[in-house]
């Protein structure tokens, strides 16, 4: 019986690009193992590791974490799913990060989700929140009864500094800046595969197609409704 090889695989996409949802759908789908930079992170730094308690004192400066520490973290994850089909998302996020993940490993295919700032902009400073309870708004799709007013209780909604138009910009233009010239290098390298498009649902099925040329659908669905 041949044994098919371990997909390698890298997602990446602006802030507000939809990338969780994909990513979420192509775990169920394809049974690949996750590992997202943010949640590495997150969990190091809750549980004190060095690397966590390193990573922290950038953060805290609101400075970037050095390329060193992140491919430090994220290279001694992938150790331990050697055996498994996995998707790296949030790493690498500069070209040194990409270098050095190559040294460790055959990277297949770089999926970009390729949507329009415009868009993302509009979807992200459309989400407002009643701060007490947590609820959240989004002006688009589930906008209050009363436009700046919470629903339950009549107190008035507010933005996340986050979501704030200004903000929105900044962390687009940052990504752009920083992430243009990774996916240039796996462009170079015949590993890029760009899915533009507005909606994430529409994006969906072109990514699943793509992905079945290299995995069995792993899901209890039907194969032929990808959702």
């Amino acid at each position: 019986m041949v044994v098919p090889p371990l997909l390698r695989a890298v997602i990446m996409g602006p802030p507000g690009s939809g990338k969780g949802t994909v990513s979420a759908r192509i775990i169920k789908h394809f049974g690949m193992k996750h590992l997202s930079s943010g949640d590495l992170l997150r969990d190091n730094m809750h549980k004190k590791t060095e690397v966590g308690i390193l990573a922290k004192s950038y953060i805290d400066q609101g400075r970037l974490i050095p390329d060193d520490i992140m491919t430090r973290l994220m290279l001694n994850e992938l150790k331990g799913l050697d055996q498994y089909n996995w998707l790296l998302d949030g790493f690498p996020r500069t070209v040194a990060q990409a270098e050095a993940l190559d040294k460790e490993c055959q990277i297949d295919t770089v999926i970009d989700l390729d949507v329009p700032f415009e868009t993302i902009k509009c979807r992200l400073t459309a989400r407002w929140i009643h701060p007490a309870s947590g609820r959240v708004y989004n002006l688009e799709f589930s906008p209050p009864k009363v436009q700046g007013i919470d629903d339950i209780t009549g107190e008035p909604l507010v933005q996340r500094d986050d979501d704030k138009p200004e903000t929105v910009t900044k962390r687009l233009q940052a990504y752009d800046a920083q992430t243009k010239p990774v996916l240039e290098y796996y462009r170079e390298k015949g590993l890029l595969k760009s899915f533009s498009g507005t909606e994430t649902n529409k994006i969906w099925p072109h990514i699943y197609a793509f992905l079945q040329t290299k995995l069995p659908d792993v899901s209890q669905q039907d194969a032929a409704t990808p959702r």
